[in-house]
Formats: structure tokens, C-alpha cells, sequence
């Protein structure tokens, strides 16, 4: 039963943080694309446009620093899988020529540090 607890609590702390990380992009007059797109290859939490860009947001959620920094999870196969559904992506919407950029946004103890351009393509 434990486990079972704890892995619902971990969906419901990404989900909440997945919320909270909409709302911030929305005030900051980005345009959501989609929520949670997915492929074969994986999921990206968000895409929005900023601009002229396409920006593929994965959002990490914590609610402690036992781990490290959120961004730390991102590692270099996580990212290969991002970019392969990014790929996807645009490839399905017609925009394979729109600039595109991979953002992370953490949220920790309830406090959100956007970072932009967080990784490469």
C-alpha cells in the first residue's frame, strides 16, 4: 500500500506543478499549444509559442531538495526522447521550419525558476 500511495502522490505533485507552471506561462503572455502531447516516444508536459517560437516545456516538480534540483532529472536520455517528440510535433502541426527552444520550469517548495533554453536540439 505504501507504494501505491506514494506513487499517486508523485502523479499529483506533477500534476499540480504541471498546473501551476500553465498559469505562470500564461501570465507571461506565452500561448499554450498543447498539454500534455503524446507519442510513441514519450510525453512533453507543455508547448506554447513565445513569439516566433515553439517552446517544448518540461516542467520537474519537487516538493523537498533530498533529490537535487529539479532540473537534474533531465538527463541526457530524456532528452533525446524530448527531442524526438518534438520532432513529432512539428511535424504533425506544419510548423518544421517554426525556430523552436526547450525550456524547464521547476517548481520547488512551491517557488518557480523558468529556465530558458535549458538544453539543445
Amino acid at each position: 500500500m505504501q507504494i501505491a500511495q506514494k506513487n499517486f502522490y508523485k502523479k499529483f505533485l506533477g500534476r499540480a506543478g504541471e498546473i501551476k507552471a500553465a498559469e505562470y506561462l500564461k501570465k507571461k503572455g506565452y500561448m499554450i499549444l498543447e498539454r500534455n502531447f503524446k507519442t510513441h516516444f514519450g510525453e512533453i508536459d507543455i508547448i506554447v509559442r513565445d513569439g516566433e517560437y515553439i517552446v517544448f516545456v518540461e516542467v520537474k516538480t519537487r516538493s523537498g531538495d533530498e533529490y537535487g534540483a529539479p532540473c537534474e532529472a533531465v538527463d541526457a536520455r530524456k532528452r533525446e526522447k524530448y527531442f524526438k517528440v518534438a520532432e513529432e510535433y512539428l511535424l504533425r502541426a506544419g510548423k518544421t521550419d517554426s525556430p523552436c527552444r526547450f525550456d524547464v520550469i521547476e517548481i520547488e517548495k512551491g517557488q518557480i525558476n523558468h529556465i530558458i533554453n535549458a538544453f539543445y536540439g
